[in-house]
C-alpha cells in the first residue's frame, strides 16, 4: 500500500500540525513569563522556608523535651533532686541584680 495522500489531508496535517505547535508556543511564553518565573521562585523558597522552619519546630521540641526531661520524671512528678538547686541559683541570680540595679540607682 501506497502513502498517497491527497491535498486535503496535506492541509489538514499542516493545520493540525501549526495548532500543535501554538499550544507548544503558548506554554513556553506562560513558562518564560516574568511573571510565572518570580511565582516558581517564591514558590520554592516558601518550600524552602517551610522545611527549615519545620525542621527548627522539630530541633527545638526535641530540645524542649529534653529539658523536661531533665526535671520532670517519665511519670509526670517533678524531680526536686534537680529543680530544688536550679531554683536557688535563679533567685541567687535574681538577688545579685536587684542589689546591682540599687547601688547603679543609689
Amino acid at each position: 500500500m501506497s502513502d498517497a495522500r491527497n491535498p486535503a489531508q496535506i492541509e489538514a496535517d499542516i493545520k493540525s500540525r501549526r495548532d500543535q505547535l501554538a499550544v507548544t508556543l503558548d506554554e513556553i511564553g506562560v513558562r518564560l513569563h516574568p511573571k510565572t518565573i518570580v511565582g516558581d521562585a517564591k514558590a520554592k523558597v516558601a518550600s524552602a522556608v517551610d522545611q527549615s522552619a519545620g525542621r527548627a519546630f522539630v530541633a527545638v521540641n526535641r530540645a524542649v523535651s529534653d529539658v523536661k526531661a531533665q526535671f520532670v520524671s517519665e511519670d509526670g512528678a517533678p524531680r526536686l533532686e534537680r529543680l530544688v538547686p536550679v531554683a536557688l541559683v535563679a533567685v541567687g541570680l535574681l538577688g545579685l541584680l536587684a542589689v546591682s540595679v540599687r547601688r547603679r540607682r543609689g
